[in-house]
């Protein structure tokens, strides 16, 4: 997806603005390359693939303060990236299992943050510590994303639209759940009707 350089100068506010949003509610984000056409630009250099951190010694940033993450997106409109693995994880799945899982943790009343991609798959955010089956995550298109890892979370902007929030931060009051809590769910999910949450939905 190409984006103008006067889209990208408006949307920079928005990203950075987010970025430290988060950086100050501890959650740990690092500047991710961005698409320009077919490729991803921010670090020196074009990727061919993307968005992947800005700096190669992006690790050893992790944790980095508010005030110092406002200047990393003063410049540049750089997609946000949550490194997972130190007090957040990620657990993404596709659309489908996802939107069930979300029904089912919506009718305990434990909401969870979930991000979600132009392409169909959700992330679910969690506190650290979850260890999945392997071959029950794999037997369902299910992936942890935990130390050494990152994903991205909104507004990144990616090639076919943007990344969005399916369930804010806010609405659990910046509260991560158990690991636990989400895989329940994603059970739950998995033993469900294909058109659990429809259902659900249509009742409500």
């Amino acid at each position: 997806m190409e984006w103008s350089d006067s889209w990208r100068g408006a949307f920079r506010i928005e990203l950075r603005a987010e970025a430290v949003n988060l950086a100050w509610h501890g959650w740990p984000v690092l500047p991710g390359t961005y698409p320009a056409g077919a490729q991803w630009a921010g670090r020196e250099g074009v990727e061919q693939d993307g968005p992947v951190p800005v700096h190669l010694d992006w690790q050893e940033r992790i944790g980095t303060k508010a005030e110092q993450v406002a200047t990393w997106w003063a410049g540049h409109s750089y997609s946000i990236l949550l490194a997972t693995g130190h007090g957040v994880d990620a657990v993404e799945v596709g659309a489908d299992l996802g939107r069930r899982a979300a029904v089912a943790l919506r009718a305990t009343g434990a909401p969870v943050p979930i991000a979600a991609t132009p392409s169909g798959r959700w992330m679910f955010l969690v506190a650290g510590g979850l260890e999945l089956r392997a071959d029950w995550a794999a037997d369902h298109d299910i992936r942890h994303y935990g130390q050494g890892e990152y994903v991205p979370l909104p507004p990144t902007p990616v090639q076919h639209g943007v990344v969005h929030w399916r369930v804010k931060p806010q609405i659990c009051a910046w509260q991560l759940p158990r690991p636990g809590v989400v895989q329940d769910a994603l059970t739950e999910a998995v033993l469900a009707p294909a058109d659990y949450g429809l259902l659900t939905a249509e009742r409500s």
